[in-house]
């Protein structure tokens, strides 16, 4: 039998390490991406409840638990945050149009994470089964040092 490296070892847990803290920041960046896409769906629901309102009236959520009923005085401008800063005013319609792009970019990217900590995971099964041999390895070293020789 060959010895165990223990470089080798090091070098394996080290990987693990690695791509357990690498799955750990995608993960973090999949969750935020799903709480925009819920985001995105909330307030496509909020603008076509407003759209479809007859007489302009919406229940909002304020927070802490509380609501309050608006009365939407313009239901067809809707100011839209575009990215660094800029916001523009544009028409209800266009607005969840434009939610509706954002979120099919968002659903692309949380797909490829997805796939990312897919391979990531098949990786660290890959290590975690090398090191699981490498341990049964050195237990079967250790016991045959201690086990006298039959004659």
């Amino acid at each position: 039998m060959a010895p165990v490296d223990p470089k080798e070892v090091e070098s394996l847990q080290s990987y693990l390490n690695s791509y357990a803290e690498q799955a750990q920041l995608y993960s973090h960046q999949l969750r935020v991406i799903e709480d925009g896409i819920r985001e995105g769906v909330g307030a496509i629901e909020t603008l076509q409840a407003i759209e479809n309102s007859e007489d302009g009236e919406v229940l909002m959520v304020i927070g802490g638990g509380a609501s309050m009923k608006f009365r939407i005085t313009n239901p067809d401008s809707v100011c839209m945050t575009i990215g660094a800063g800029v916001v523009v005013e544009m028409g209800n319609t266009a607005a969840v149009d434009f939610l509706k792009e954002r979120i099919t970019e968002m659903e692309a990217s949380s797909n490829n994470l997805t796939d990312i900590l897919t391979r990531i995971d098949a990786q660290m099964n890959d290590i975690s089964k090398r090191l699981e041999q490498i341990y049964a390895l050195a237990q079967a070293e250790q016991q045959s040092e201690h086990t006298p020789p039959i004659n």
